[in-house]
């Protein structure tokens, strides 16, 4: 017990720092969206989904060389940034090593938001002109589809698949995590499937969640929780035996309790990592396309998997390679 209180407060403490402030500018809190109204009418018609992963990683390709900062296209979602003065990127603030809050300065950091920095360093030539929005898993997707929520963009660990790209549109992949499970130091478990009978976390709208939930005829219990850190939180008080997540995620997870440890031998699924924007933005997504591409050949994506992944995961594997040729 004493241990989970210690390790509990530990990770209290990161959702505390999460709700407050972000690097440069002020932190916004997005509240929970309100359960839409039921409605009988059809969904809209959509590309059918082929769920074959080559055809869910193609995005839109870039257009030639990126503009030069301060020189957006007129009328293109990048000139309306511009005008702004600032991107707008919905982020995590308590996923350790991809988007958390730094305890010293204050500053929330990570892989992830190196990936928005870039972004905004592309269209200003300053990377701090970003406000980072926080927002939970569940929050991903809709912020993105509402219009009056004014993100830009959303860069948290979010895996590209088909049928998210029904709902918005993706960037080419950037990294490719896997999802791997964490359970109690002393526990005997070598995969997922072993802890039939056990309660295990999975963040609410994630993929995580989706893969757990074709364990439930083995026996496992799934919970849920809007963050990661909510996820550890459980896991600590000793209301879950495990949890299930992307490894990226879980490696910041096992840093912050040492009474944890994650199942390497087991990976469940990939889960290839893409930044999401609104579906109808596709010239920003060139752009974005475009600026993940001078980020990975310019050895910028390396230095920031080195400073934020490689401590946890080991050395830097090869960026992914872009795949195109979709179109709108």
């Amino acid at each position: 017990m004493k241990k989970q209180l210690i390790a509990a407060g530990t990770a209290l403490s990161l959702l505390a720092l999460a709700a407050c402030g972000s690097g440069d500018y002020a932190a916004t809190e997005i509240p929970p969206k309100p359960a839409a109204p039921t409605s009988t009418a059809p969904p809209p018609a959509g590309p059918t989904c082929t769920n074959n992963l080559r055809d869910e990683l193609r995005s839109y390709a870039p257009t030639g060389a990126l503009p030069p900062p301060g020189q957006m296209l007129a009328g293109s979602k990048m000139a309306e940034i511009e005008s702004r003065g600032r991107l707008r990127a919905g982020i995590s603030a308590d996923s350790l090593n991809l988007g958390s809050r730094n305890p010293i300065s204050g500053a929330i950091e990570g892989f992830d938001i190196d990936m928005v920095r870039e972004v905004a360093r592309a269209i200003f030539g300053d990377p701090n002109k970003v406000e980072l929005v926080v927002i939970s898993s569940p929050q991903r997707i809709p912020v993105l589809q509402n219009k009056n929520s004014d993100i830009d963009i959303v860069a948290r660990n979010m895996t590209i698949n088909c049928a998210r790209w029904q709902q918005i549109a993706f960037s080419a992949e950037y990294y490719r995590s896997g999802q791997k499970t964490l359970v109690q130091r002393d526990s005997p478990a070598k995969s997922l499937a072993d802890l039939r009978g056990k309660t295990v976390c999975a963040p609410a709208g994630s993929t995580s969640l989706d893969n757990l939930n074709k364990y439930k005829d083995r026996g496992v219990k799934a919970i849920t929780a809007d963050t990661d850190t909510g996820c550890l939180v459980l896991f600590q008080q000793g209301k879950a035996d495990g949890i299930t997540g992307d490894d990226t995620v879980l490696a910041g997870e096992a840093a912050q309790d040492p009474y944890a440890r994650i199942i390497q031998d087991e990976r469940i699924s990939d889960e290839p990592y893409g930044l999401g924007m609104a579906k109808d933005d596709v010239v920003f997504a060139r752009f974005v396309n475009g600026v993940l591409a001078e980020m990975k050949a310019s050895g910028r994506w390396k230095a920031s998997y080195d400073k934020w992944l490689a401590p946890t995961l080991g050395a830097a594997p090869t960026p992914p390679v872009a795949l195109y040729g979709r179109t709108p």
